[in-house]
């Protein structure tokens, strides 16, 4: 199951490469999918959005991203599509997708912890497609790990004018300053000026400088980018919408831990109604069902 091929292991990142992702947060992939297997994703895309599912969530969790139809013409995010699209799931289960997150990450086990079908129409008014400054570990509070991270795929080329991710490069190294309640909310959820000035407060607080570098990619091209990175995205501005996956990993080592908000309440995220239960009756991160293996073995 976790084997390469010969034009697989040269799709891996060098030793140099993965030292420049340790440094800089983020590193963009040579061309890992073919035209085919993009092409099968986008037309999945689409039955996914009339409806089809090969398999339902057994529940719906409080804070799901889940965009319907009725939601009218806008940002499309949908979580858990890897769960609930067989064709998806082969596809971004391809080994080697696996094998780059986990020699980037520097772990022997690599597991899905989250996946996200993502849309941008072309061409709404304002900031509707925007995505603000951010990074993901806020939402992960309820992981024991630092050193988990997040491929990102379109499914075309894609660069500025159709709202690429962009990157604050060397932000994972970053001292964090204003850490508090707030973060544990969705960037959907909060002001974009806020989020703008976190950021530049965060760069002042350790000497930098914000150096933001936009992902221009090829059709089948994937970024990283590590779970402490910095990131956002622009409106698309073209004339035909962007789509992606978004697929959040977790190494080995991550597992639930309890954590409380200044109030005491304990932060919940949306696994904890869906994955099963460890003997001390926390949720269990390494549920095959909600977070299989993608890969395993040294790279």
């Amino acid at each position: 199951m976790y084997s390469l091929s010969d034009a697989d292991k040269a799709l891996l990142p060098t030793d140099e490469e993965v030292a420049f992702y340790r440094e800089h947060g983020w590193y963009l992939s040579r061309q890992i999918f073919s035209d085919e297997e993009i092409d099968t994703l986008a037309a999945e895309q689409d039955r996914y959005y009339a409806g089809h599912r090969d398999r339902k969530l057994p529940t719906r969790p409080p804070r799901i991203a889940y965009w319907e139809p009725a939601h009218g013409d806008t940002t499309r995010n949908n979580d858990y599509v890897f769960y609930e699209s067989t064709v998806m799931a082969r596809i971004l289960a391809k080994p080697v997708l696996g094998a780059i997150a986990a020699r980037l990450s520097g772990t022997d086990q690599l597991r899905l912890f989250n996946s996200a079908l993502m849309y941008k129409p072309p061409n709404l008014k304002g900031d509707a497609t925007v995505v603000p400054w951010h990074f993901d570990r806020h939402y992960w509070k309820t992981c024991t790990s630092n050193d988990m991270l997040t491929a990102f795929l379109p499914l075309h080329d894609c660069d500025e004018e159709m709202g690429t991710i962009v990157m604050v490069d060397g932000s994972h190294t970053w001292k964090e300053v204003g850490d508090n309640d707030t973060t544990t909310k969705h960037f959907l959820h909060r002001n974009k000026n806020e989020l703008e000035q976190v950021l530049e407060e965060n760069a002042r607080f350790n000497g930098a400088t914000v150096r933001k570098v936009p992902m221009r990619f090829k059709k089948g091209q994937v970024s990283f980018h590590h779970c402490l990175t910095y990131h956002g995205s622009g409106s698309n501005l073209s004339t035909r919408p962007r789509r992606a996956f978004s697929l959040h990993y977790q190494d080995r080592k991550n597992q639930y831990r309890p954590y409380h908000l200044s109030t005491g309440e304990l932060l919940a995220y949306n696994h904890d109604v869906l994955c099963r239960k460890t003997p001390e009756g926390h949720p269990d991160y390494s549920d095959p069902e909600i977070c299989p293996v993608l890969w395993e073995g040294r790279i």
